[in-house]
């Protein structure tokens, strides 16, 4: 190929690769978010209109917001609360810490995915000791998984110390089992590669990069970072975690979670499972959900207890994220108070005997506790009714 052909063809090369090229890569929220109406943007604001309402048959939702190419262009409020009320994660926060493993990859601290737990936790023998961190990350651990999915853990004040102690009872990489234990591992393995807490390398390697500035990072009362559950923010700054995955790690020219790595999380390795009747289109994989994956679209979404959902359409750069009804007791150290020593052997009795003892009034919560903590007004019922509804809303925002 002579000189003028080779230049000719570069520049047609160049000029297409631009064009396929998102033309909303360089908008990113600074402080706050910038604004836009739907309609500057090619959404139908009758489709955002069915969306929220939808979310909203729920009286347990306490705030939605959607985001199009880096742009808050919706949001509504439960009355009483604003665009600075608070939420809590729970397994939403499982999202969080995971990224930080591909993190640690990038960074040499872990080898791979295909490395095995063993090789960082060293009380990780026996019949445990060929799980890998991919198969905690996929939920295919094989460890043991009661009915509560180990929530007595929560009630505890040493949550590492009851994880440490579950052992494997079946096969690995062969069942999907959702296992709380499996999340909280992960912290353990990063202080073991990096000699810090998971909630300070969250701060410093994610939170902070992408410009999050109001949130807690919850620990148990032996001071075990909680990264299976509990995060405090509102719902416009886990927007700010939807939105650096919807741009593939990448945060304003820095490439805060490895690009590799998000690749890896948007390939579910179930690709259906279901804990609720009307979510059988959900897959999973590497700590993420996957509402949708069809000739239609794929929507990924980081998932919580009670219905905290953010949501990522990335072919179209929307991110919705939805929050219930929370009150904090402040703090961000778990403190059980008068009910440290109640010794739970069915997590459904003692959480309505937690309630009962609310509502006669035998403890002040926000006196007494500190703990995340979703009361009856946080709990989604129609929310998940809806949920096939608010998915195939969403997805219909980016159609013509």
């Amino acid at each position: 190929m002579n000189k003028t052909k080779f230049l000719k063809s570069t520049v047609l090369t160049i000029c297409s690769v631009s064009f396929l090229l998102p033309l909303y890569a360089s908008e990113f929220p600074g402080n706050s978010w910038a604004e836009k109406n739907p309609t500057e943007l090619g959404v139908d604001a009758s489709k955002v209109e069915r969306l929220f309402d939808l979310s909203f048959q729920d009286d347990a939702t306490q705030s939605v917001v959607l985001i199009k190419d880096g742009y808050l262009i919706a949001e509504r409020y439960a009355d009483g609360y604003d665009k600075d009320s608070i939420g809590t994660s729970w397994s939403m926060a499982k999202s969080f810490y995971a990224s930080l493993i591909g993190i640690s990859i990038e960074k040499g601290e872990i080898g791979s995915l295909d490395d095995k737990v063993s090789d960082y936790l060293d009380y990780f023998n026996e019949d445990r000791q060929d799980i890998t961190i991919r198969e905690v990350l996929d939920m295919t651990s094989g460890l043991e998984n009661p009915d509560h999915e180990h929530e007595i853990m929560f009630f505890l004040d040493d949550h590492l110390g009851y994880a440490k102690n579950i052992k494997r009872d079946k096969e690995t990489n062969t069942v999907f089992e959702y296992n709380n234990v499996n999340s909280l591992l992960l912290g353990d393995i990063l202080v073991s590669v990096t000699g810090k807490k998971a909630d300070d390398l969250l701060r410093e390697r994610v939170l902070d990069p992408i410009g999050t500035k109001n949130y807690t990072l919850w620990r148990d009362a032996a001071d075990n970072v909680l990264s299976y559950c509990c995060i405090d923010m509102s719902a416009r700054d886990y927007s700010r975690f939807g939105l650096l995955f919807s741009r593939n790690g990448s945060w304003n020219d820095q490439q805060v979670v490895p690009y590799d790595f998000v690749q890896e999380t948007y390939n579910p390795r179930w690709l259906s499972t279901s804990d609720r009747a009307g979510m059988d289109r959900r897959g999973y994989g590497l700590h993420w959900w996957f509402s949708k994956n069809d000739e239609e679209g794929l929507i990924m979404n980081a998932s919580g207890k009670f219905g905290q959902y953010i949501f990522i359409d990335q072919a179209n750069d929307v991110i919705f994220t939805r929050i219930t009804k929370y009150k904090s007791t402040g703090g961000s150290k778990q403190d059980w108070g008068p009910i440290r020593d109640y010794e739970i052997n069915n997590i459904g009795r003692f959480l309505w005997f937690f309630k009962i003892l609310e509502k006669i009034g035998f403890y002040d919560l926000e006196k007494d506790f500190k703990s995340p903590v979703t009361l009856e007004d946080g709990e989604s019922k129609e929310f998940y009714e809806n949920y096939n509804q608010i998915i195939d809303a969403m997805a219909d925002l980016s159609r013509e």
